[in-house]
């Protein structure tokens, strides 16, 4: 079982920066997809970006294309999201995913494990 925690939610005016990262409880994360999806009030849990288990291939949702930044270390388990350029319409709750794959992919059916989310606010 992999558990995933997420941190570097918060509040932050339009224009700025954000960089959440998820730390994973298990080495095996080196080998393991990973993903970012987010969930705004009032609407279903949406695919944000995607990395593959070496961070050479990575997808991203058409609204955060040229914002965002996903990456990771796998020496330290951890995969980040950093969010630049942020819109009120990027607020959501951030949630980061695990697949049991090399490969990303853009559907969170694919995912097996999931973090608890953390809180992003982007006031205007």
């Amino acid at each position: 079982q992999v558990q995933l925690v997420e941190s570097g939610g918060g509040l932050v005016q339009a224009g700025g920066s954000l960089t959440l990262s998820c730390a994973a409880s298990s080495r095996t994360l080196s080998i393991y997809a990973m993903g970012w999806f987010r969930q705004a009030p009032g609407k279903e849990r949406e695919f944000v970006s995607a990395i593959n288990w070496t961070g050479r291939s990575t997808y991203y949702a058409d609204s955060v294309k040229g914002r965002f930044t996903i990456s990771r270390e796998n020496a330290k388990n951890t995969v980040y999201l950093q969010m630049n350029s942020l819109i009120p319409e990027d607020t959501a709750v951030y949630y980061c995913a695990a697949r049991r794959r090399l490969t990303q992919t853009r559907s969170q059916d694919d995912y097996d494990y999931w973090g608890q989310g953390t809180q992003v606010t982007v006031s205007s």
